[in-house]
This record gives structure tokens, sequence and C-alpha cells, in this order.
């Protein structure tokens, strides 16, 4: 049975970083902006149905809800309690196996990526979020970000930049990082 161990605040004043008991997911993460993106997910469609939800991001041993402006949390922590204790987690669609952007990928891609999955990546998961390369044309990076990340101010302007720079540092000088 799924159950919530601990709720973390994220930056984002809109997402709660819902800690639960087993994992969910091995490597995969999954980000839906809106009900019909989670259409084919019976686990985000659920929490979609508790009302004042505006995105659900899960991976590993997390699920990050971000709310509307309008809605409290109150009405949002019980029926997502709730729908953990009688959910089967059984009916969480099966992880593709692990998607490497690199196998096709330049070695500028490749590096890129390990800079990420190293220095980035784990301290975003630890604020609720993650984050997702959607392209790499010439020395420009296009990301998404996901979860607490996706709407959050900071990930928008500070971290972003910071990216960048780490990214100059460690891979090259001329990288620029773009926001999806």
């Amino acid at each position: 049975m799924l159950y919530v161990e601990d709720v973390d605040l994220t930056p984002n004043p809109q997402a709660l970083k819902f800690i639960l008991n087993e994992r969910i997911l091995n490597f995969e993460t999954r980000q839906y902006s809106a009900k019909e993106e989670a259409a084919a997910d019976p686990f985000a469609q659920g929490i979609f149905d508790i009302e004042g939800v505006e995105s659900v991001f899960y991976m590993d041993k997390f699920v990050t809800i971000e709310k509307n402006k309008d809605a409290n949390w109150g009405q949002i922590q019980k029926p997502f309690i709730s729908f953990l204790k009688d959910f089967d987690k059984n009916l969480i669609p099966k992880e593709k196996g692990i998607k490497h952007l690199e196998q096709d990928a330049s070695e500028l891609l490749k590096k890129i990526n390990e800079v990420l999955d190293t220095r980035i990546r784990p301290a975003l998961a630890g604020d609720g979020g993650g984050l997702e390369v959607i392209g790499l044309e010439n020395y420009t990076v296009k990301i998404r970000y996901q979860g607490a990340c996706g709407t959050c101010p900071s990930a928008i302007t500070g971290t972003l930049a910071a990216i960048e720079g780490l990214l100059r540092r460690d891979v090259d000088e001329s990288i620029e990082v773009i926001p999806a």
C-alpha cells in the first residue's frame, strides 16, 4: 500500500513534494501539465481528479503536485492521501526502458547529460522537480523543467543562468541554454 512518509515545501509556492513509502518508478520521470495529457496514466489521472490540481510530476519515490492559485492545500492533501491508500500501484504504466538521448546523439550531448545527471538533476529532484533536455542545435540546449520547477520563478531565471554557467564551464564555453 502506498502512503505519504513526508511532505516537503518546494521553492515554488504552488507546489508540494510528497515523499512516498516506496518507489513507484525506477528511472523514468512523468510530467503532466493537464489532465488530458495523463489519459493513459491512471495514477496521474486519479491525482488530477482531485479538485485544484494543476500539474503532476512523479519519479522514484515522490510525487510533486502543483495546485492552482485559488485552491488550498487542505482540499488537496486529504483526498490525495486517500487516493494513494486505495490505488493499486500495478496500474502505473510500465516504464519503457532507460531513455538515453545519448544513444544516437553527439559527444556534446553526452557531456551535457553527464553534467546534468551528476550536478543538476539531483538538486532539482530534491526540490520536487526535474529537467529534460528536449533538443540541441549547434550549441543551444533546449530544456524543459518538470514538477515544481516547471512554473517556479527562480527556475526560469536564476536556475537557468546557473545551468548555463555550469555547462559553459564544464562542457563548452559556447553553450547557450534556453527553456522550451
